[in-house]
């Protein structure tokens, strides 16, 4: 088929090979603007312009606030067992394979101590591409155990939340990581460690109803949809129309949740601030 192939000089070129640019070479956002995925990166994955605040995980996170993308992971290889045997259409421990290999994560948090600007830090990240970001025993165990190491040291410890709240698949178990990480919260409060909580898109259910929402500072993306439950399950609760903008961070903060809104490219210099005046 003559017409699907390219000869000349001897050299054939079969169409399915072709391609114009590699994959992931550019990035599209919401309103259509382009942007090479090189300034994309430059610019702390925030599209210029219309300032999107484009989703990242824990790698971006980390590469964007620790100085020279130096860190030490903490627990790199916990993972999630069984203990309650989930039945459902697919199995709940092939579903945590499935989304280990998917997401080359071990689950839904990364945890790591390093520096930001010179100053001692430890940061919790969630992945939201690990089943949603949920909630489950690995990350609140994670979570604890990070908040122990900033205890241990007397270094201020960074949230970084994006979830979809609670992990169904370990019913009451996930449920306890709320109190479990609140009373870890209360130590670092006690001990005078400074807890900053990061909310960022979308930070929802069980997430938002404990350490999400407890930090010394409450802060966020703009754009980010905070919340606890859905709109729809809000509205048909309350019987009535929900405000326009309803739980993004702007009409968080307006009803005073939030402390203030941070754009990514200042989060670094921003958080680093902060953390000398607490220090001071």
């Amino acid at each position: 088929m003559a017409w699907f192939k390219r000869s000349d000089k001897g050299i054939v070129t079969p169409t399915e090979s072709k391609r114009e640019v590699p994959d992931g070479l550019w990035f599209k956002s919401p309103a259509g603007k382009i942007i090479h995925t090189r300034e994309l990166k430059s610019n702390a994955y925030v599209v210029p312009e219309e300032d999107y605040h484009v989703r990242i995980g824990s790698e971006e996170y980390f590469e964007v606030l620790f100085d020279e993308n130096k860190f030490t992971e903490l627990d790199a290889d916990m993972e999630s067992a069984d203990p309650l045997k989930f039945k459902d259409t697919k199995a709940y421990p092939k579903r945590i394979k499935e989304s280990q290999e998917k997401s080359q994560l071990k689950d839904a948090v990364r945890t790591a101590y390093g520096k930001i600007n010179g100053l001692d830090i430890t940061i919790a990240c969630m992945d939201f591409t690990f089943i949603g970001g949920s909630m489950g025993s690995v990350v609140g165990e994670k979570i604890a155990r990070a908040m122990d190491h900033s205890l241990k040291n007397k270094i201020p410890f960074l949230m970084i939340s994006r979830s979809g709240g609670a992990r169904m698949m370990e019913a009451g178990l996930s449920l306890m990581q709320m109190a479990k990480t609140s009373a870890k919260i209360a130590l670092l409060d006690k001990a005078k460690v400074p807890y900053i909580s990061l909310l960022t898109d979308p930070t929802t259910g069980g997430v938002t109803a404990s350490y999400a929402m407890l930090g010394d500072f409450n802060i966020a993306e703009p754009g980010s949809l905070i919340g606890f439950a859905g709109p729809r399950v809000i509205r048909e609760t309350i019987g009535k129309d929900l405000p326009k903008g309803f739980q993004s961070a702007e009409f968080v903060l307006e009803h005073g949740f939030l402390d203030f809104i941070i754009d990514r490219r200042n989060l670094k210099s921003r958080i680093a601030t902060l953390l000398k005046m607490l220090q001071n």
